[in-house]
């Protein structure tokens, strides 16, 4: 991966940052990682926001566009958008349910091998993570000192379907609460389709 893509990857899965930040991060100067932010916002795929400091001058902080976020998978949104279609068509919104039924119990099927039996909390979340990791979702862990982790998510391969049928998501925070055990609680804190950079949920012991 080269330092332009680094930094958009950087964007993607960090959020906003300035030049600075990126440069810390990738081991650039200040004024290397400017012109790479420099050269994206030419390409539109990056833009960049003042944002109001306590003390001092405004600070620059740099995202990604809506052109800069499509550069990651989108599991061939068009063709996903077109099936949904002509599924409602045919089959009507008992169709729909029908088909989200069905990859909620794929989903679940996989989830469920993927994180086995018997471990702890932080493992199966772990576990979890890597699973969603596979299918795209450019998932990680955060744990917090509240004893709480957060399974973030910083892109969502099935976006345009989730947009036009919300349901998936429903079916996604469901399964999550199964395949995690009873044992825990999910809570969704952050939404893409909300207009959040990333989804996140909280998962605790209860």
């Amino acid at each position: 991966m080269n330092t332009a893509d680094q930094i958009l990857f950087l964007l993607k899965t960090r959020g906003p940052r300035t030049a600075q930040q990126l440069a810390d991060l990738l081991g650039l100067t200040s004024m290397g990682a400017r012109r790479h932010l420099e050269a994206a916002e030419v390409a539109g795929l990056a833009s960049h926001e003042d944002v109001a400091e306590k003390v001092g001058r405004p600070s620059r902080r740099w995202l990604l566009t809506d052109a800069g976020h499509a550069r990651f998978p989108d599991r061939h949104a068009d063709l996903t958008l077109q099936l949904i279609a002509q599924v409602r068509a045919l089959f009507g919104e008992d169709g729909m349910d029908k088909l989200i039924i069905a990859r909620e119990q794929a989903s679940e099927a996989f989830y469920r091998e993927a994180i086995g039996a018997g471990a702890a909390l932080h493992e199966r979340v772990q576990a979890l993570a890597l699973a969603r990791d596979v299918e795209g979702y450019m998932a990680e862990v955060e744990a917090h000192g509240d004893g709480s982790l957060l399974l973030v998510e910083n892109h969502c391969p099935i976006c345009a379907a989730a947009r036009e049928c919300q349901n998936f998501c429903r079916s996604e925070l469901e399964v999550f609460q199964r395949v995690l055990g009873p044992g825990c609680e999910v809570r969704r804190e952050e939404h893409i389709l909300s207009g959040a950079r990333r989804c996140a949920y909280r998962i605790k012991q209860v």
